[in-house]
Formats: C-alpha cells, structure tokens, sequence
C-alpha cells in the first residue's frame, strides 16, 4: 500500500513539472529580441537607445532583426530589417521615406548633424532632425566611423 501512494506521488510530481517546463517553455522562447510589435508606438520591447533624445526597439524573427526608432512621443519614425549584411527599408513611420541603408543611400544634404541612437556589433543607427520637424535615419553596418557618410550618396 505504502509502495502504491509513493508511485502515486512520483507520478503527480512528474505531471507537475511537466507542467511548469511546459507553462515556462515561451518565457524562456523570448529570452531574445521580440517577435512582435514592430510599428507600434510603445511595442512590448525593451528600448536600447543610447540616447535620451529617442527609442530604439529591437524585434527578430527567423534570424532578421529589425529596428524601430521612435521620438520621445512614442511617434515611429522609421524601422528597417537586417540580415546578414543586408539591410532593408520598411515601409514603417512617418520618416520611412527618410531612411538610408548602404542598399538604399539617401541624397546628401547640408544638414548632417544628428547623434548615434544605437549600435552593436553589427548596426549603427543615427538620426538626424530636420529644421522642418522631421528626420533623417541613418543605418550602417556596425564598423562605420560615419553612418551619415556610409548611408548617403551625392547627387
């Protein structure tokens, strides 16, 4: 009888921690970069930004990351992915056709100033403002001494 109750216990031990690894199983999933919430104003993401000035949010999804800049307001201004040594321009936040990647320079301009709002080993985001209230979003790889410079192309 003893022998029967402590197979019973190990029994419902075991089925409970099944249970807990199964409940924790997507808790452990994110431990990364999010996989959702891109272009919202205040995603679910942890701001990386170097800046006080701006939000940087990072997302990643089947091995692309993606980065999201928004003001202080919360307002996208721009996202672009990465992938390798690729970046793309997306078509997120109301400076997303002021976005340049060394894929898709932007014309060069009088009014480079700006700060860097993020880097890593990889990327290097810089933006811009514009005396016109909008901005100008830089992307690099991660070894670029000047985003604006690596980003841009003449005209």
């Amino acid at each position: 009888m003893q022998h029967a109750r402590n197979r019973r216990f190990a029994s419902l031990a075991a089925a409970g921690l099944a249970l807990v690894a199964l409940a924790s199983a997507p808790a452990m999933a994110q431990v990364g970069a999010p996989a959702s919430g891109l272009g919202q104003s205040w995603p679910n993401a942890t701001d990386v930004s170097s800046s006080p000035h701006w939000h940087v949010y990072l997302f990643e999804r089947n091995g692309i990351r993606y980065v999201q800049v928004n003001d202080l307001s919360g307002r996208v201004r721009a996202a672009f992915a990465r992938s390798g040594g690729s970046f793309l321009a997306l078509p997120v936040g109301v400076d997303a056709s002021r976005l340049g990647t060394p894929q898709e320079p932007l014309a060069a301009t009088t009014q480079a100033a700006g700060e860097i709002v993020y880097r890593d080993a990889t990327t290097t985001v810089l933006v811009s403002p514009q005396p016109d209230g909008t901005a100008r979003v830089y992307a690099a790889d991660g070894d670029c001494k000047d985003p604006i410079e690596c980003s841009s192309r003449a005209q």
